[in-house]
């Protein structure tokens, strides 16, 4: 109960997230240039779609992070709906943007592994489209974070519609086996044996956490700027500065 006490101090929040910081970027660094030199490199081709599966490793890390990014997203909005944590607000307004990022680059890398593989850049298939909507949801958040003048309505307003928003994440995933899509079936599988041979799947497990690390780290990066905006008045930042200040000072003497 003490360590969620200081998690919800601005200050706490702050200092803990600068220490993940750089253990994020050395293990997205790390797993990402495994992942692709691995991954582009040396994995044979596919025996039927040839080397142009190796998209994969960017698509398909990008295509479940954008549902991972919204699912805490909606824990965020939940806790701060319920309880009110302005810290999960601050959570849920910095998630958006790389969620979004995620979400456009799965569409985009989708758009061009879909024209050799389908014949064309785009088809209205549910996984596809149920993935666009989301991205609008991204976006429509985005805007909430920005649309209204009273602070607490406008928060209230936000998680209920990233609240709302969730429902589509069943949507996405299930598409392939509710409806005849074009889009294959889950190549990963939690519950049940992965698709994909065990050559390919390493580099792939490695992207994942690689990306994931590197959107963590962005999110983290926007939540701690956000921390230090609406703690600008605090004792706390006012020595923060100062404590820089006087850093810069003496390195540039």
């Amino acid at each position: 109960m003490k360590f969620f006490k200081h998690l919800l101090s601005p200050k706490y929040s702050y200092e803990l997230i600068g220490k993940l910081m750089p253990w994020l970027g050395w293990i997205a660094a790390f797993t990402m240039l495994y992942g692709l030199v691995d991954g582009l490199f040396i994995v044979p081709p596919d025996y039927q779609q040839g080397d142009g599966f190796r998209i994969i490793y960017i698509h398909v890390p990008c295509a479940f992070l954008s549902l991972m990014i919204y699912a805490v997203m909606a824990i965020a909005a939940l806790l701060g709906l319920v309880w009110r944590i302005k810290l999960a607000d601050f959570a849920v307004i910095a998630g958006a943007p790389v969620g979004a990022m995620a979400t456009l680059i799965a569409l985009v890398t989708g758009s061009l592994w879909g024209k050799p593989m389908w014949g064309t850049w785009w088809v209205w298939d549910a996984r596809l489209t149920s993935e666009l909507i989301l991205l609008f949801i991204y976006i429509a958040i985005m805007g909430l974070s920005t649309g209204l003048a009273n602070q607490s309505q406008q928060s209230r307003l936000r998680n209920i519609f990233v609240l709302v928003g969730s429902l589509n994440l069943p949507i996405i995933h299930y598409s392939v086996y509710w409806w005849n899509t074009l889009h294959q079936g889950s190549t990963l599988s939690v519950t049940g044996p992965s698709h994909i041979a065990l050559v390919m799947l390493r580099p792939l497990l490695a992207m994942i956490i690689g990306l994931g690390c590197l959107f963590a780290l962005i999110g983290l990066m926007r939540l701690r700027n956000l921390i230090l905006w609406e703690s600008r008045k605090s004792q706390w930042v006012r020595l923060w500065v100062a404590t820089n200040k006087n850093n810069n000072k003496k390195e540039v003497l």
